[in-house]
């Protein structure tokens, strides 16, 4: 069975809500990068994708353009390894419709094909088919995982650099894509090299580059 191949298991929404409402505050900031390992079909990333969604409805429903901003950084902001390939297909079809479905809500007619393709495209790097452990990736299993970073810089501008995940374990600090130079302790830290880096887009053209 799969949980016997792969330690498969199924945790419940009220679970995962308990264990998120320990770090309420970061699940509710648009911005903060979650990384699951063994993400299966999504439960704690999906409700993560929902609780920064709601954020950036309250906030900016009033405005299609600046609504789309936010949700494609609470979108870009998840990230996802799961060993088993469907799991993986299943979880972005998933965090997708979250999406999808309050941005339909919100503008019905008015919404953008560009938006959607830019929040399946990015969730289509996030969330991978690998194996957390051996750091590699599933299919091609000589072949290292590698995430991107996707940072808004001059409003509707990303800058996309791409990272191998096991210099980011290495350097992780508070987070992820954690840069300081020193550490708490003083301590100089690894400060990884991204392999790929990419010309500022407009994030409505994201899967375009």
């Amino acid at each position: 069975t799969r949980v016997a191949a792969h330690g498969e298991v199924f945790t419940h929404e009220r679970e995962v809500n308990a264990m998120l409402d320990l770090v309420k505050n970061e699940t509710e900031r648009i911005d903060s990068r979650f990384l699951e390992p063994a993400c299966g079909t999504g439960n704690f990333l999906a409700e993560i994708l929902r609780r920064k969604l709601e954020i950036v409805k309250n906030r900016y429903k009033k405005s299609q353009l600046e609504y789309e901003r936010y949700a494609i950084v609470a979108i870009s902001s998840i990230y996802g390894i799961d060993i088993l390939e469907d799991n993986v297909s299943e979880c972005r079809h998933r965090l997708y419709d979250i999406f999808e479905s309050q941005y339909s809500e919100l503008f019905k007619s008015k919404t953008k094909e560009a938006c959607k393709q830019s929040a399946a495209y990015i969730l289509s790097k996030n969330i991978l088919w690998g194996d957390a452990l051996t750091l590699n990736r599933a299919d091609e299993k000589e072949k290292h995982i590698i995430f991107p970073e996707w940072s808004f810089v001059s409003g509707s501008m990303v800058k996309r650099r791409d990272f191998v995940f096991e210099a980011l374990i290495q350097s992780a600090q508070k987070s992820i894509f954690d840069e300081n130079i020193l550490s708490d302790e003083g301590k100089e830290v690894f400060i990884p090299t991204p392999i790929k880096e990419y010309p500022l887009t407009h994030f409505l053209k994201v899967a375009d580059v």
